[in-house]
């Protein structure tokens, strides 16, 4: 199954850097990777292009111009130019496990998209993850306890993974909340058969779940990923959430229609 990770990132070359290089630890490297770059500088240009030289799989960079938080667009972009029929979702500030990859592929399954979770990270362990390039990818019991009882991480369960610990992983196939594509995968066809997210979305917040709503009516189906697919998210200041309530406008609106396909999406991209 050829498969493609997608990482998003905006002006965070730092956080990025940690991000791919978890990739570069993965115990099944065999996926090409895309940055999906919502307008950052030259700075984020040169991390990828340092890491594109280390990497034991391709990278490539997919930019556009900062108008704002266009994180739709972009990851329709990077769909258009990922080489894989399977995509795994994550963000630039979401460093995977060393078992992210190998176990997102091991739950694909025709039919149904896959959600996973992520644990959140304290501003000090961001800080000491960043400057002393700690070794996520191999965190030991000990070592996980230790920053639970620090409070350096919000919970410990998601970190003691087992891609065959959940029996009920199909038992919420209609669920759509708390999914979101800083840890998702999916089969490109069922993205193309939604005409992928819809760029009409701009600012933070719920893009992902329009796009998750429209797959979930045009009958694929979500898996739970949890326990499975734990991913680590670096501290960051809230986002700006001006944009939310129009969001949520358009959101409520696809709920309660029978469209599947984004109203820009896609097929509307030239390249």
């Amino acid at each position: 199954m050829k498969t493609t990770v997608i990482v998003t990132t905006y002006n965070r070359p730092d956080a990025l850097d940690s991000v791919v290089r978890g990739f570069f630890l993965q115990k099944d490297i065999d996926f090409d990777l895309v940055v999906a770059d919502d307008g950052s500088d030259q700075q984020t240009r040169d991390i990828i292009s340092r890491l594109s030289l280390e990497a034991p799989f391709e990278i490539s960079h997919v930019w556009h111009e900062d108008l704002g938080f266009r994180a739709a667009a972009i990851r329709n972009k990077a769909i258009k130019a990922s080489q894989g029929e399977y995509l795994i979702f994550t963000d630039g500030d979401c460093i995977p496990r060393a078992n992210f990859v190998v176990n997102h592929k091991k739950l694909a399954e025709k039919g149904y998209f896959l959600s996973g979770s992520r644990v959140l990270l304290s501003r000090k362990l961001t800080q000491d993850i960043l400057t002393k390039a700690a070794g996520l990818g191999h965190w030991d019991t000990w070592t996980i306890l230790r920053h639970y009882c620090a409070r350096d991480i919000n919970r410990v369960l998601p970190l003691f993974s087992s891609v065959w610990l959940m029996p009920y992983r199909k038992s919420s196939p209609k669920r759509w909340e708390g999914v979101k594509t800083c840890n998702f995968s999916s089969w490109k066809s069922d993205l193309f058969g939604v005409n992928g997210f819809d760029e009409q979305y701009r600012g933070w917040g719920l893009e992902d779940s329009d796009l998750v709503v429209r797959l979930l009516k045009s009958g694929v189906k979500h898996k739970n990923a949890r326990q499975a697919t734990p991913t680590l998210h670096l501290w960051h200041p809230e986002n700006d959430r001006g944009g939310l309530e129009r969001n949520s406008q358009m959101l409520r609106a696809i709920m309660s229609s029978g469209r599947i396909e984004a109203n820009v999406g896609l097929r509307q991209i030239d390249c």
